[in-house]
């Protein structure tokens, strides 16, 4: 997932991030932690205090995140949240969330609902858009600008200080209502998930009263907002499910090497073998595929929605099967809660469904072919 040319970094990011996260175990990582390590900053601008990296450099903490199944609102904060923040026209309010962003001080979250997915067909579900609907709308009544609109099953919603929710204006115009959590109408419920590791929230806006500048448009003419927001969720889920078969994959080949049945390591059974490299295989089928999506995203490749549901739709239904076989393979002990070998599968589970099944996205690939 990196390129020859900044493979020494990606390297070196890596590392830090495994010996942060490491440090945490099943507690929820520090948000402030977080922030010193410069992680919030890495795509903000440099005039920003950000390091102006790209979405691949994001991608490595992400697998990273999946590999350790990390309790942290950073993919959703990093993923739509700051890729949200960055895509609008530049504004002074817009600019504070991203100073604070970087200081640590902000959690954005986009208000971006997980059960969603483009519509089959592209252009022709919902022209200028990409497929996609926003569910939230702005009404001028008087001299108040009142939002109105829900959304379920949003990404760490619970944790954020600052929500970015897209919406219509009455004159047709696309953007993002930047609003606090205790805004008057505002209502985030918390839903109940399998994933213990991650936090989900109903959001309900029942005319709230936008402050002044609140809302933010999207840059005239850019193609396709909305799908691009989209496309960067279902790709950061896509890098953790990616992150953590490999936590899987690993703690498997290990464990059969050191563990014995009739006097000889499980690992030489040529059962055990088999299913280990099958495992192996959609392990590398499904980095390949991130790679291209990743590399499509970052470039702007007109049709990148394409690679991400590829990506999306695989690794989601790989990460399920790897983290199934591998309980298999550690025997009883895989089913005990003390292995942890729940918390990937959980997580896996909730990966697959998040930002459109394997079926929705292939719904979507079908779809252009008709």
């Amino acid at each position: 997932m990196m390129s020859d040319d900044f493979a020494e970094f990606h390297d070196e990011l890596r590392t830090v991030a495994r010996e942060l996260l490491g440090k945490t175990g099943e507690a929820a990582v520090e948000w402030s932690a977080v922030a010193r390590a410069g992680w919030a900053g890495l795509e903000v601008p440099e005039e920003f205090d950000g390091t102006a990296a790209t979405f691949t450099e994001t991608a490595v903490l992400l697998e990273e995140i999946g590999r350790a199944a990390a309790r942290t609102p950073y993919p959703a904060v990093a993923a739509a949240g700051i890729g949200t923040l960055c895509s609008l026209e530049p504004t002074t309010r817009r600019d504070v969330v991203l100073c604070e962003t970087v200081a640590g001080t902000a959690r954005p979250v986009a208000v971006l609902a997980g059960n969603t997915v483009p519509a089959a067909g592209g252009e022709t579900a919902c022209a200028g858009t990409g497929g996609i609907v926003p569910t939230f709308e702005l009404v001028q009544t008087g001299k108040a600008t009142l939002l109105s609109g829900t959304a379920d099953f949003v990404l760490d919603a619970p944790a954020a200080t600052v929500l970015l929710i897209p919406a219509r204006a009455p004159g047709g115009a696309l953007g993002v209502a930047l609003v606090e959590p205790g805004a008057a109408g505002l209502e985030i419920t918390e839903l109940p998930v399998v994933d213990e590791t991650r936090s989900l929230g109903k959001v309900t806006a029942l005319d709230v009263a936008l402050a002044p500048q609140s809302f933010v448009p999207f840059p005239p003419g850019a193609p396709h907002p909305l799908r691009l927001l989209y496309d960067r969720a279902a790709l950061a889920v896509a890098c953790d499910s990616l992150g953590l078969a490999a936590a899987m994959l690993d703690a498997t080949v290990g464990y059969t090497r050191v563990r014995e049945q009739f006097g000889r390591p499980i690992g030489s059974f040529q059962a055990v073998k088999h299913a280990c490299a099958d495992m192996l295989v959609e392990s590398t089928i499904a980095r390949q595929l991130v790679t291209t999506a990743l590399t499509a995203v970052t470039t702007g490749d007109p049709d990148s929605s394409r690679a991400v549901s590829m990506a999306k739709s695989f690794t989601g239904e790989a990460a399920v099967r790897i983290a199934g076989a591998a309980m298999q393979l550690h025997g009883g002990i895989g089913y005990t809660w003390e292995s942890g070998i729940h918390r990937y599968l959980k997580r896996a589970t909730l990966n697959r469904s998040l930002y459109g099944s394997p079926a929705d996205h292939r719904r979507e690939l079908g779809a252009r072919y008709r």
